[in-house]
């Protein structure tokens, strides 16, 4: 089968109440098959968000994704013939989602599985029906947008989708999710924060954006520790939000978890 994009991974400073955070606000599900003492794992019927609590030296951050292959084998002898520069680490049987860690040429950091890796469980084997508020998009800022986009089409097989801006990000999809793969520039953080390359945000569709955005409100006036947190206001947060919004046209309404994620929400079609 075509490979999926099957997980994505936050690390998290408070990782429970995150995991309860995504429960509250888009319908996610935590997984049956979970290690609450270790991380929390929720899905949306697709696509699995394994919460992992900070380590040492690990900065809280959306960190990677996973893509689930049908020969992983094949895949690797791929990447090992065509990228010299790309290895691979095997992750421990503690590691529910990743049969195999490895990087691209820019060194953005993602998951190789297969359905018959030993170490495959939690919310790959909890797939459903799609909930009406599901991630739809994801995107990482990289040196290399054009080469990268290359890298996992050869890889993966994943289709390109053109821009219907003109704008200079490139668009893969692997027939459910989007891969935004976006230009990383230090030009581009001029009056705020520096941000290096890595992942960028998380792409949710809403069943009703009002509706998504009363949801919101009433969960975060409900219960504080659910609250989204602050956008922040000043210069700096300003220039940082429109650099989001010009950023991603698959973004429409832009908001944060209780980590500061970037995580965005649209009715798109």
């Amino acid at each position: 089968m075509p490979a999926e994009i099957r997980h994505l991974a936050i690390v998290s400073e408070k990782y429970a109440l995150a995991g309860k955070f995504y429960e509250a606000m888009f319908g996610m599900r935590t997984s049956t098959r979970g290690r609450p003492g270790r991380a929390v794992s929720v899905g949306d019927g697709y696509l699995g968000l394994n919460i992992n609590p900070r380590a040492i030296g690990r900065p809280a951050r959306f960190d990677h994704f996973g893509v689930q292959v049908d020969d992983a084998e094949r895949t690797f002898d791929h990447i090992g013939r065509t990228y010299p520069t790309v290895t691979w680490l095997k992750r421990p049987a503690n590691r529910p989602f990743a049969g195999v860690t490895t990087h691209d040429p820019d060194g953005n950091v993602f998951d190789i599985s297969q359905k018959r890796m030993t170490n495959r469980t939690d919310v790959y084997a909890d797939e459903r029906e799609l909930n009406p508020r599901h991630v739809d998009h994801f995107a990482m800022r990289t040196m290399n947008p054009g080469a990268m986009a290359d890298f996992y089409v050869d890889i993966f097989g994943f289709e390109r989708v053109a821009s219907a801006n003109g704008d200079p990000n490139r668009y893969l999809t692997d027939g459910h999710l989007t891969m935004v793969i976006m230009p990383w520039a230090i030009t581009d953080f001029d009056g705020t924060g520096i941000v290096s390359p890595s992942m960028d945000h998380i792409g949710f569709r809403v069943e009703s954006l009002a509706a998504f955005k009363a949801d919101v409100a009433l969960v975060g006036g409900g219960n504080p520790f659910l609250a989204t947190s602050s956008m922040q206001v000043g210069p700096e947060a300003e220039v940082r939000i429109a650099l989001a919004q010009r950023s991603c046209p698959h973004c429409t309404h832009l908001l944060v978890d209780i980590d500061g994620i970037l995580i965005s929400a649209s009715e798109r079609t």
